[in-house]
């Protein structure tokens, strides 16, 4: 399968590119958003300001809701995840709205969130293998609150906010897999069998 990378200006797709090439799959990185039109895989990467991606996206925005609404595998990271959203307090404008809900500043002493931190995860194919008690790096101010359920993992910073979620082939996961060394391996193999059909 190749995966089309979204490059709407953000930093680590270079990582992500490697990480999902080792899980795997093919990859190409998308710099004219037109290109994600006819994807059949597509990941949002992280790092980087809600209105800048959706401003690099809007040009092609109804026609990509469109086809991520059909159900085409789709992976967001970190940014990736909050854009999958309706709304974030981080910037005017409306984000995919694939996914029912809005994104808001982490309740903490300390922001952004850097670093290690645990996930408790449920019962989904995403984690398949993935060694009980296993930490995800993050690089986080901005967290995503849905208004369905929706949440198959969750981390405490401050608060406990759900740090994964999926609805059907759409997944969003705060963290970066690509930088979580084996357990992010393990979780960007996953994503890419769901992907392929195999889960």
């Amino acid at each position: 399968m190749k995966v089309s990378i979204a490059d709407y200006g953000v930093g680590n797709l270079y990582s992500i590119s490697k990480g999902l090439e080792r899980a795997g799959a093919k990859t190409e990185i998308v710099s004219d958003m037109r290109g994600l039109l006819d994807a059949e895989c597509v990941v949002f990467p992280g790092v980087g300001a809600f209105g800048a991606a959706m401003d690099a996206l809007r040009p092609v925005l109804p026609k990509l809701k469109t086809k991520l609404a059909e159900g085409i595998p789709t992976l967001g990271i970190c940014l990736g995840m909050q854009i999958l959203f309706d709304r974030s307090e981080e910037s005017a404008g409306e984000g995919l709205s694939v996914l029912s809900g809005e994104v808001k500043k982490l309740r903490a002493t300390r922001i952004p969130q850097m670093g290690w931190n645990d996930v408790t995860w449920t019962e989904d194919e995403l984690f398949d293998g993935v060694t009980l008690g296993s930490q995800f790096y993050f690089a986080n101010s901005y967290v995503c609150h849905p208004s369905k359920e929706i949440g198959i993992a969750t981390t405490e910073y401050g608060e406990r906010f759900p740090s994964a979620v999926r609805d059907r082939n759409v997944i969003g996961v705060q963290f970066h897999p690509e930088k979580s060394s084996t357990p992010g391996l393990k979780l960007l193999s996953n994503f890419i069998s769901i992907a392929e059909g195999k889960r």
